[in-house]
């Protein structure tokens, strides 16, 4: 049996990146880019939020699917909790200049629960399914997928209207605006939201291909979890 501290560092970088994006999320890039309004396409949760997947790849590199699946639930739980209890604290002590109602965070902490727990999982899956193949593309494969259904449950519970029974409404993500922030077709904004998200994590995997194979490049044999 693998002791607890050795997968402490996994599960406090995965709650690390999920209370972060699930506050990051809510705070919409300003600016503009050409015709482009940033604000209209991207949060800064985008950046953030894609680690998730190479600590969970990294973990199931060293220990196993097994042993990968529990910090998946553990982290889980941890960034939950953290993500209704964090933002208030920060509020109170001036790091984000507005508070947040407590059902609002409650609907986001299950946007992110239900997105996390099922996308990690799903990146475990593919990414041991991979491994037997080809490992190389263990990682990069495991992350498109959960990144795709991520997204889609992510900003479908947290914002869509179909879903206010979760919890409270935002306003300007339920706005209409151009896709993309620069097309003739409007939707509502958060779906443009969604789609800059999921165009930056597929980016930021490739990327996060040149830590995972220097980091996995120093276990030349993955630990046993028992």
């Amino acid at each position: 049996m693998l002791r607890f501290s050795i997968y402490v560092p996994f599960v406090v970088a995965m709650a690390l990146v999920v209370v972060a994006s699930n506050v990051l999320v809510q705070f919409p890039v300003q600016g503009t880019l050409g015709p482009l309004s940033l604000a209209d396409l991207l949060t800064w949760g985008a950046f953030t939020y894609p680690f998730a997947f190479l600590v969970t790849d990294l973990a199931n590199r060293r220990y196993g699917p097994q042993m990968a699946r529990r910090i998946v639930f553990v982290g889980f739980m941890t960034a939950v909790v953290c993500s209704i209890v964090v933002p208030p604290f920060l509020f109170r002590h001036g790091f984000i200049e507005f508070e947040t109602a407590a059902d609002r965070l409650v609907r986001i902490a299950v946007a992110s629960g239900a997105a996390f727990l099922t996308a990690q999982l799903l990146d475990v899956t593919v990414f041991n399914w991979l491994r037997r193949q080809s490992w190389w593309r263990a990682p990069i494969f495991g992350t498109l997928a959960g990144s795709v259904v991520d997204t889609m449950i992510f900003f479908s519970i947290a914002f869509a209207a179909a879903f206010s029974f979760v919890g409270p409404e935002d306003a300007f993500a339920l706005e209409a605006a151009p896709l993309f922030g620069m097309l003739a077709t409007e939707a509502p904004r958060w779906v443009s939201w969604a789609l800059g998200d999921l165009g930056v994590k597929l980016l930021i995997a490739v990327f996060a291909l040149i830590p995972y194979r220097l980091i996995a490049a120093r276990w030349s044999q993955p630990a046993i979890a028992v």
